[in-house]
């Protein structure tokens, strides 16, 4: 039985019904309900952690019948490298992201930061938001099941099981192993801290969008730590793979290539910078508009930048060139922020005017 396949079901069925629960508790009010949706929010963050358990192990073992572990995992590899494997390809990135955004939706449940707003609705609708862009992670990795297997077909010829968790595995004694660009010690560090990065940037949106439906000024409490947090990784995560590139792709004395994927990293920096300075003055009741409109475009940068990567877009060293149902999610996710957001921005800037 392929139990991380149904791992990934199961979590995403919780994380779905957690965004839900939440939404319903926004609007009842009911502590059963919100006892509920807590619950099943740890379940999903408890079944994507142990997803990414299950399947570094795989690929520490080289479980080549798993079509993940196979394209990227190879026994002739050092153990850093099968590891890192983990993010090498669409289906362990994205695990690796949604991880992360259940670990930090969990850490402002017991944090000190933002305490005082932590029974108010503000604080409600902002983990509900935030619960929603994971859910959206998580029928990314339902379409794309990172531990699919390969299988005997009717023609006897091995085909990707992705639907079917009781599948005859195909055995093969070998793997393809990492694209030899990626066999280098940055990739043990650059992708990780870039996705750290990406998933901090979850939180201010969320608060930032729930701050303009309210029209709750208090929403900087919950979300300027976690934009420290995001510039601070991306900040890192844009470095190494300077470094990175520099030491693999020959692009000789020069740190920036403006190679497309790179600079789609850098936009949303460049907004997050802007918001940590406007962040200073919004207390003393400047950049009412601005803030939340940094807030909210810095993450929408973020996706788009994941749709150009995965999409094959833009012609790029960082791309993988298949756009499939996954790509249509991500475009579908993306047009859906950017009509919200900018319905939300236009109804505060004419309000205030």
């Amino acid at each position: 039985m392929n139990f991380g396949m149904i791992l990934i079901w199961v979590a995403g069925a919780c994380g779905l019904l957690a965004f839900l629960t939440s939404l319903l508790y926004y609007l009842r009010e009911d502590g059963k309900v919100k006892m509920l949706s807590e619950k099943l929010e740890l379940a999903g963050g408890a079944g994507i952690v142990a997803s990414l358990l299950l399947l570094t192990s795989y690929l520490l073992n080289v479980k080549t019948e798993y079509s993940y572990v196979f394209q990227h995992s190879s026994s002739d590899l050092v153990w850093y490298y099968r590891f890192s494997a983990l993010w090498a390809g669409q289906e362990g990135s994205f695990l690796l992201w949604t991880g992360f955004i259940f670990i930090m939706l969990a850490a402002t449940r017991y944090s000190e930061s933002g305490k005082a707003l932590r029974d108010t609705k503000l604080h409600t609708l902002t983990r509900s938001t935030a619960l929603f862009v994971a859910s959206v992670f998580l029928v990314l990795l339902v379409l794309k099941n990172p531990f699919s297997m390969y299988q005997f077909s009717a023609t006897g010829m091995p085909e990707i099981a992705n639907w079917n968790p009781f599948a005859e595995p195909f055995l093969v004694s070998y793997g393809q192993g990492m694209n030899p660009l990626l066999r280098n010690p940055w990739m043990a560090i650059h992708p990780p801290v870039l996705f750290l990065g990406y998933a901090a940037f979850t939180l201010p949106f969320s608060a930032a969008f729930a701050g303009l439906i309210l029209g709750d000024k208090r929403w900087p409490e919950l979300a300027s730590t976690w934009m420290r947090a995001a510039w601070l990784f991306l900040t890192l995560g844009i470095g190494f793979g300077g470094f990175w590139a520099y030491e693999v792709l020959g692009w000789g004395a020069w740190y920036w290539s403006w190679d497309p994927v790179e600079t789609s990293s850098l936009i949303p920096w460049l907004t997050a910078t802007a918001y940590l300075h406007a962040n200073l003055r919004f207390r003393h009741g400047e950049y009412g508009f601005l803030l939340p409109l940094l807030a909210v475009l810095s993450f929408i940068l973020v996706i788009f930048s994941t749709f150009v990567t995965r999409s094959g877009l833009w012609t790029s060293v960082h791309s993988w060139q298949d756009f499939t149902s996954e790509g249509m999610v991500i475009a579908l996710f993306l047009l859906v922020l950017i009509a919200s957001s900018t319905g939300l921005l236009a109804r505060k800037y004419f309000g205030e005017e």
